[in-house]
């Protein structure tokens, strides 16, 4: 970063044209980020190009409810976008559907159902405002934004970096349809 303490004005003067600017608030200094050709003919040893990779994953899961360890699809992904160290994003394009992280485990799944369907029954329909629409899936919507919409997942050295028994499952809460989960891999 350069410090702005020669006035931005006369800094923005005293830099190259193919320099733009962005002003950081929170410690007064005035950051340069050069363009990439500028920065290439400058610091080539310095420069990695990032790599992205976006896939949308579709589900249609024929229960009312259902967990889906998608992991080893994810993991698939990671590879096939050649990222060594970045991010994995996936996320529920639904409002009535998941993604989280957590145990393969039967007895949990289980818990899982029960609990969320303490939390928020599906029945009776009558009992949610938003199923005066016509439709019968409030507690759908409940049951989403108790388990969250998306995950991230560090990539390091071309794996998903996970704790002990973590795995990513695409979580259903008013299947019978077709929904999407987008995956957004980015890194180096």
């Amino acid at each position: 970063m350069l410090d702005a303490g020669i006035g931005s004005a006369a800094l923005r003067q005293a830099l190259p044209s193919s320099i733009f600017y962005l002003q950081s608030s929170a410690e007064g200094r005035l950051s340069a980020f050069p363009r990439i050709p500028f920065l290439l003919s400058c610091f080539p040893e310095r420069i990695t190009a990032l790599k992205s990779l976006t896939e949308h994953l579709w589900f249609e899961v024929p229960d009312r409810r259902g967990f889906i360890n998608i992991t080893p699809k994810i993991e698939e992904l990671v590879h096939r976008s050649g990222v060594s160290e970045g991010l994995c994003l996936v996320n529920a394009m639904h409002i009535t559907a998941s993604v989280f992280i957590n145990d393969d485990e039967a007895g949990l799944h289980h818990d899982y159902e029960l609990w969320l369907e303490k939390l928020a029954p599906h029945a009776p329909t009558s009992a949610y405002r938003h199923n005066r629409t016509g439709e019968d899936n409030a507690d759908a919507h409940l049951k989403r934004q108790i388990m969250g919409r998306e995950v991230v997942v560090a990539i390091t050295k071309g794996e998903l970096d996970f704790g002990p028994w973590e795995r990513i499952f695409y979580g259903e809460f008013d299947g019978r349809r077709r929904k999407r989960v987008l995956v957004k891999i980015i890194g180096e």
